[in-house]
């Protein structure tokens, strides 16, 4: 079965959150700025690229992220509000590749591109415990 078959180009979510101080780069390494963290962006952005194609999904699937080339713009303070959008820009037999991007309300923080694969999820799961079982 082709899990991305019915995932139009085009399909977009936006998701928004408040930044915290343990979404800052100073809450894993103290010396550091309490500023919005590379990897928490990432992750926001892979988090609505995802919300964007799970309704095209077939039942029992999911998708995982398998690439990310992500650019962090700008510094981000504690208690802004970052707004994340994905879109689709291409499908293929197992992959989505999504345009992906970050505002906190003064400017564009983040951008780039982003693909995840389609996979079932207990076929996933299958091979995952596969390799506790050693």
């Amino acid at each position: 079965m082709n899990g991305t078959a019915n995932i139009p180009i085009g399909a977009a979510a936006t998701q928004e959150i408040e930044v915290t101080r343990d979404m800052t780069v100073a809450h894993f390494h103290e010396q550091m700025p309490e500023v919005f963290g590379t990897p928490i962006m990432i992750y926001q952005m892979e988090n609505t690229a995802a919300a964007s194609i799970q309704a095209y999904l077939p039942e029992g699937w999911i998708t995982v992220g398998v690439v990310v080339n992500v650019k962090h713009l700008a510094a981000t303070p504690v208690g802004a509000k970052v707004t994340t959008r994905a879109e689709v820009i291409e499908v293929r037999e197992n992959t989505i590749k999504f345009t992906v991007e970050a505002h906190d309300g003064f400017e564009k923080i983040g951008e780039g591109t982003h693909v995840r694969a389609a996979v079932e999820m207990e076929r996933f799961l299958r091979r995952v415990q596969k390799k506790t079982s050693r």
